[in-house]
């Protein structure tokens, strides 16, 4: 509770930020979260799911999983990504989701701080498979502001519900503009 506090007052009194989120927040759901253009998108998704009092796992590319910061990770919920591995991650993740009473994975799209146009999709693929919602989390740095007013169940139609989970980001702007894209929709 004290944490919850300290990191409420942090976010939103000393440092500024507000938040719009009207979606509501069911026992199971992925959070994709953009723009991701900064090491800092970490600290202030930190900061607010401790000041809101929520918990998400994350992934994380494995290596930063070194010590001391690898138990430090996974004790915040990080979950190490192997990305030459041809191993199914998704379906992992899914079955994972359809087992638990409760399942929050936040995921940043682009995969990467650096401009990439060419989002990933194992966070649609994920939460088609485990029949979940995908809650849409902004950052946009400019206006110091957390919104989440859109949630998406995937239905299959990939293109159609990409192209409005790209819109739904395009006025964000993230700590460093020049590196977000929403691509070609």
């Amino acid at each position: 509770m004290m944490l919850q506090k300290f990191c409420h007052w942090l976010l939103y009194k000393k440092m500024g930020w507000t938040k719009n989120v009207s979606v509501a927040h069911p026992n199971k759901f992925i959070i994709c979260l953009a723009p991701h253009t900064s090491n800092w998108d970490f600290i202030m998704g930190l900061l607010y799911s401790r000041a809101e009092g929520m918990k998400s796992n994350f992934l994380m590319k494995k290596e930063w999983f070194f010590w001391p910061l690898g138990p430090i990770f996974k004790r915040l919920g990080g979950i190490p990504v192997w990305r030459s591995k041809h191993s199914s991650m998704t379906d992992n993740l899914a079955k994972e989701a359809q087992k638990a009473d409760l399942f929050h994975l936040c995921i940043t799209p682009e995969g990467t701080r650096s401009l990439n146009p060419e989002w990933k999709k194992g966070f649609y693929f994920i939460a088609q498979k485990a029949n979940i919602p995908i809650l849409l989390y902004g950052l946009d740095y400019e206006r110091k502001l957390i919104q989440c007013t859109q949630s998406i169940v995937p239905t299959g139609d990939l293109e159609k519900e990409m192209r409005e989970i790209k819109l739904y980001f395009m006025g964000f702007k993230g700590k460093h503009p020049e590196k977000f894209s929403i691509g070609t929709v």
